[in-house]
């Protein structure tokens, strides 16, 4: 006995409530290529109401010559279902990274016309990636601990000891005990970076203005280390509070400010582009939650420097790992802390024509008639 479930409910379209409720992107197309349908996951992937989808063809979104196109074709000739895993439909429309699998049917009542339903490959991946940088942080902090009580108290006693003999021994001697000084005071230094990792205190928080945070870090670069690059703002005014420790953000962003600078240089002018936008959609499970996180507030930050080495991309948040000659790689692993900390997720693009750091976390909405914080998806 088959359950048959009316196409209207109470003036409600059901079909319609049922696709939009699916996470994925599904469109259909038809026989010319032109959008005839997007659910509100589509409209979402493609930066684009589904209105305006139907203005254009799935052609203008995707490479030429791409498997996407391929694949409906092959449905069309074939009027059969088709699947294809990892593939890459990156262009300039859709941005880099768009890695999806592909199931295409045909649309019987409807010849020539297909249905595509795709699934990121790319978020997935991301959030597995966010799970391993956390795992590294966490190793760190108990490295930190360790350092801490095991390292800084003998090299107190070597540098109490070397500035002893500083003043006892011959001036060729002298420069010696001073090196063993500074050395000290170097690796101190590093001990006491990695000692943040094991500060677990609770933070305080509060409904944040992302504006101000970005306002504010774009002054301190503009009159200093950024004062011959040009920072420039792309921002939605509409967007909600966060909730978040708003010195730490200051922490985050300039962090990532400061190399983005520092991978533009100094020999040449460059630009470095701050971004905030409203993405609804993005959402995940993860275990121990009841519900599905969302998080729909993106802030960006890109420069047109040379780009990350591709050997280190996939591991650029993990601890100790830097392109820089003096550098100790605990910022970015530090980035990445603070940002998890805040139930966000902090991924890396790069290429040889710049790089975007996307920072995704998400709103809030106040409290709650419990007086419980809240945050969800949706638009305050």
């Amino acid at each position: 006995m088959s359950l048959e479930l009316p196409i209207r409910r109470g003036g409600v379209d059901v079909a319609q409530l049922a696709i939009n409720a699916i996470g994925h992107p599904v469109v259909m197309v038809d026989g010319e290529g032109f959008f005839t349908f997007a659910n509100a996951a589509a409209e979402n992937f493609f930066r684009l109401s589904a209105t305006m989808l139907a203005r254009n063809r799935l052609a203008d979104f995707v490479p030429f010559g791409s498997p996407l196109l391929t694949l409906v074709d092959q449905v069309r000739e074939r009027r059969a279902a088709f699947n294809e895993y990892r593939v890459d439909i990156s262009s300039p429309r859709l941005g880099d990274g768009k890695i999806v699998d592909i199931y295409v049917a045909p649309v019987s009542e409807y010849p020539g016309s297909a249905v595509i339903l795709l699934q990121e490959r790319s978020m997935a991946e991301k959030i597995d990636r966010q799970m391993t940088h956390r795992g590294a942080a966490r190793s760190v902090t108990g490295l930190a601990a360790m350092l801490a009580h095991e390292i800084k108290n003998p090299l107190s006693g070597i540098r109490g000891a070397a500035q002893l003999l500083e003043h006892v021994v011959t001036d060729e001697d002298r420069a010696l005990a001073r090196l063993i000084t500074e050395e000290t005071d170097r690796i101190v230094a590093l001990v006491d970076r990695m000692e943040v990792f094991s500060d677990e205190r609770p933070v305080d928080r509060e409904p944040v203005n992302i504006h101000v945070v970005l306002g504010h870090v774009k002054a301190l670069a503009e009159n200093g280390f950024a004062r011959n690059i040009t920072i420039t703002e792309d921002y939605d005014p509409s967007l909600p509070p966060i909730l978040a420790n708003r010195d730490q953000l200051v922490q985050v962003f300039l962090n990532i400010v400061k190399n983005a600078a520092e991978a533009i240089g100094k020999e040449r002018g460059g630009e470095i582009r701050l971004s905030t936008a409203f993405r609804p959609g993005i959402r995940f499970s993860v275990p121990g939650a009841r519900e599905r996180v969302s998080l729909p507030m993106e802030f960006c930050v890109h420069d047109d420097g040379p780009g990350v080495p591709e050997d280190i991309r996939a591991i650029i948040f993990d601890p100790f790992i830097t392109t820089k000659q003096n550098g100790s790689g605990l910022g970015l692993a530090l980035v990445a802390k603070i940002v998890g900390a805040h139930g966000g997720i902090i991924e890396c693009e790069s290429s040889s024509h710049g790089t975007t750091f996307r920072i995704l976390m998400p709103a809030w909405r106040g409290p709650t008639s419990d007086n419980q914080v809240q945050m969800t998806d949706e638009r305050a």
